[in-house]
């Protein structure tokens, strides 16, 4: 027997056994957005150094300049260094009244499918896919007293509070975490029988924008018909960003978005995804995104801009005829291919003062901005990850983009130089960030042979 059979075999056997750990951790409420929490954020970080610290691997607790970060180094049989990304902080519980059992009380649960699952805040964000890697190491430790190759281990306490102080830790300590490759599993499967490997991820830019015209609010019979309304500015304003097929007016938006070569495309059409099996279940039927694109474009490959949020006048029960004097709202960019942000950023503010009238202002307040990132077909680390997720899915894994953001991997190309993979076993049905948060139990078993099986494949 192979030393990756013993391992996967070990894996198997200490399965309860690593579903109890899972449970400890997750009973720490490490809710990082809330300063109340802070010494449970702590105490969570401090859980996972000392499990390294169990299997033989150097931890520390390192401080940052809000909650702690975990760092911990490896030393394993090849050459190959990998940087192992997490965290361990989780999102607040409210409403608390919809969840069916109590967050931080995990439990072992069957889905109406059948599927058993792991019920819990954290159990998919990210704290169950950290210990399916955890765990992987641990069996590799206990077989051969060693692992397939060096590691550097970073998980840190405040990526749902933005990772703010991220950026500045990974500068500091920029010797100290280089690697050949970073390593994340917080990304989902493309269905629960078939894993993925998220090959691009969008990059963001988000902007606040507030409109202020009068210098208080007005009466409406008094002043309406002669007084500007900035809710009416502001609207025009965002329903401009948009024409009739779906496109983005913005000058130059569209500068370093790539156009997908034919034969992937005819890939993604392979894949059947249509508007009734991805809008269905939330409730809604026809595509809002651009008519000459495919539904799986439109979500991973294509740039975007949604509102996330807009305010104005008076929202409270009841009446109150007045004419705001401001109106604000929250506006996104999902940026693809070479996209840069501080352009993107520069060229909307400059529309929105285009659509200012003469007796108004606008403010923006600019927030972090991130560009896209895509990893080569032929990337070593892919390439490995591919043929090791094959033997343990028995199906060749989907390689694809995905539609959202995770600041980090463009923290660690910036700062130290590395391309990240992304292989992650969570399910679109998880419930992340929502009441009832699940990780499927077959994600946590098979997730853990599978980064067995990926070590084992880099190393090679």
């Amino acid at each position: 027997m192979s030393h990756l059979d013993q391992v996967l075999a070990k894996i198997d056997a200490d399965l309860e056994v690593s579903l109890n750990r899972l449970f400890r951790w997750l009973e720490v409420p490490s809710i990082s957005t809330d300063p109340a929490y802070k010494d449970h954020c702590r105490a969570a970080g401090q859980w996972l150094a000392e499990e390294l610290k169990n299997i033989g691997i150097d931890a520390s607790l390192r401080e940052t300049g809000g909650h702690p970060a975990v760092v911990a180094h490896a030393k394993g049989e090849g050459k190959l260094r990998a940087l192992f990304y997490g965290h361990y902080d989780v999102q607040p519980v409210d409403p608390l009244d919809l969840w069916d059992r109590a967050p931080f009380e995990p439990s072992i649960i069957t889905l109406p499918d059948g599927r058993k699952a792991i019920s819990a805040r954290g159990a998919a964000d990210d704290k169950g896919q950290v210990l399916t890697f955890v765990e992987a190491c641990r069996a590799w430790k206990a077989v051969t007293g060693s692992l397939p190759i060096n590691i550097t281990f970073l998980v840190e306490g405040a990526e749902e509070d933005g990772s703010k102080f991220l950026p500045e830790f990974i500068e500091a300590n920029k010797d100290e975490l280089k690697a050949d490759v970073a390593l994340v599993c917080d990304t989902n499967m493309w269905n629960q029988d078939t894993p993925q490997i998220t090959s691009s991820l969008r990059g963001m830019v988000y902007e606040e924008v507030i409109v202020r015209c009068a210098d208080r609010d007005l009466h409406s019979g008094q002043f309406g018909g002669a007084a500007r309304n900035p809710i009416h500015v502001l609207s025009k304003i965002i329903a401009a960003i948009h024409d009739e097929s779906g496109r983005i007016t913005i000058k130059g938006f569209y500068d370093g978005v790539p156009e997908t070569p034919p034969e992937v495309l005819e890939q993604w059409r392979g894949l059947g995804l249509g508007e009734a099996e991805f809008l269905g279940p939330i409730g809604l039927k026809h595509s809002a995104g651009e008519t000459d694109r495919m539904l799986i474009e439109q979500v991973q490959s294509r740039p975007t801009c949604d509102v996330n949020g807009i305010i104005g006048g008076y929202t409270g029960e009841g009446t109150k005829t007045v004419i705001a004097a401001e109106a604000r709202c929250k506006i996104s960019f999902r940026l693809v291919g070479d996209q840069d942000p501080e352009k993107i950023s520069a060229n909307f503010q400059a529309f929105v003062r285009e659509r200012i009238p003469a007796d108004c202002s606008v403010e923006f307040i600019k927030h972090k901005g991130s560009r896209a990132l895509a990893l080569p077909h032929d990337f070593p680390a892919l390439v490995a990850a591919r043929s090791a997720l094959r033997d343990e899915w028995d199906k060749d894994p989907i390689v694809i983009g995905s539609g959202g953001s995770i600041p980090v991997g463009g923290d660690f190309k910036r700062i130290l130089g590395l391309d990240t993979l992304f292989a992650g076993f969570g399910l679109d049905d998880d419930r992340i960030h929502s009441p009832n948060e699940k990780y499927d139990l077959k994600s946590f078993h098979k997730g853990t042979r599978s980064w067995a099986r990926i070590l084992a494949a880099l190393a090679e």
